[in-house]
């Protein structure tokens, strides 16, 4: 059987999860997508400006919006929430007591944290839930269109999984960047410098994805001792530098996901 499948809001991260199921296989005519700013939604995806009326509950319901936007909209998503209902949830701070509370009637409540890559099949996602064994299977199958899903022990968790997987392609492009940045400091043509670097970061990242080895481990085999890439990775691990930075990163990133949380509750 065919699932039935709402979608509330589908701006940068919902339009990447929707584009990776459909490139994944799933049917267009089983999607009903509401957002009220989408002008055109994916060949065969039904597209509203507000929530349906009359047509009883979905399958799978996925929440999309801006977390700040949930109390408001609790009122027209519950009626669509029904006992057999996968409620998905990539609102970030909104914890699963909020959602639990607002949609009380949902036979499963997963919080899910994709990122972008999600639209090519490629994005790290975490999941935590209020989920039973096939619910959790169910979600499982979901989530394998869009990239490797991980089930966190404790969704306390959730934060810093959030500012690593969730945030962290915001790093990795400002790393890119500052890469590029640093070659065209010292002589090369800034647009030169962008392309060798974004090329390199590809080809990096394919290479670590398939291999036996940890990114650590592969650091090690590519320098020699007293070589080029030593002599940059000892600039990099001075005062074990770039360890703290990302640490700082991560905590400060994480931190806010914590007070998001906080205040999506008073909110409630």
């Amino acid at each position: 059987m065919t699932s039935t499948f709402l979608q509330f809001g589908c701006g940068n991260m919902g339009g990447a999860m929707l584009k990776g199921w459909l490139a994944g296989g799933l049917a267009p005519d089983t999607f009903t997508v509401v957002d009220p700013y989408l002008q055109v939604a994916p060949s065969g995806v039904r597209l509203l400006n507000a929530a349906p009326q009359g047509e009883g509950a979905f399958d799978v319901v996925l929440l999309g919006f801006k977390p700040q936007q949930l109390p408001e909209a609790t009122a027209a998503i519950r009626p669509l929430v029904g006992q057999g209902t996968l409620l998905l949830s990539i609102l970030a701070g909104v914890d699963l007591s909020t959602l639990r509370a607002a949609f009380p009637q949902a036979r499963a409540i997963v919080r899910v944290m994709p990122n972008l890559a999600a639209a090519l099949g490629k994005s790290p996602i975490a999941l935590v839930g209020d989920a039973d064994d096939a619910a959790r299977r169910q979600t499982d199958d979901l989530m394998k269109p869009l990239g490797q899903a991980e089930w966190l022990a404790d969704e306390g968790q959730m934060d810093l999984v959030t500012a690593l997987a969730g945030s962290g392609p915001a790093f990795v492009y400002r790393f890119i960047d500052a890469l590029a940045e640093g070659a065209a400091a010292l002589g090369l043509p800034r647009e030169q410098a962008d392309r060798l670097a974004l090329s390199m970061v590809e080809g990096s990242a394919l290479l670590a994805a398939a291999s036996e080895h940890s990114p650590g481990e592969l650091a090690r085999r590519v320098a020699s001792p007293g070589g080029v890439t030593q002599v940059g990775i000892d600039v990099l691990d001075a005062d074990s530098r770039l360890g703290r930075l990302m640490e700082d990163t991560l905590r400060g990133a994480r931190d806010r996901s914590a007070e998001m949380t906080a205040q999506a509750k008073v909110r409630q």
